[in-house]
């Protein structure tokens, strides 16, 4: 995961901003959307997950994300709060949301 233009994002509203349903990155320019099989791009999914309407990592579990999210934040110093607020969201994205509960 590379830095996000924040000020790309300046002037949205939360609810203007799509993200990507696996790791919660913002989905905010062609460049990060990763891709369906026929070339196009995803609306749900980033480059760093989803390649050729696959994931990358197929096997991760919603564990294995929240540790790469947090290291990939904190390598890119982004403020505490900020981190945490990105770990509280994945579950409630796509990709994991009906995967916590299954026993």
């Amino acid at each position: 995961m590379k830095a996000i233009k924040l000020n790309s994002l300046k002037n949205k509203s939360i609810e203007d901003i799509q993200f990507c349903q696996s790791c919660g990155v913002p989905l905010n320019t062609n460049k990060i959307k990763g891709t369906e099989h026929d070339g196009i791009k995803s609306n749900e999914y980033c480059k760093y997950c989803y390649e050729n309407s696959n994931f990358k990592n197929p096997e991760m579990n919603l564990d294995e994300m929240k540790k790469n999210v947090k290291n990939k934040m904190e390598q890119l110093n982004l403020p505490n709060y900020m981190v945490q607020k990105a770990l509280n969201i994945l579950p409630a994205l796509k990709r994991w949301k009906n995967k916590q509960f299954v026993i």
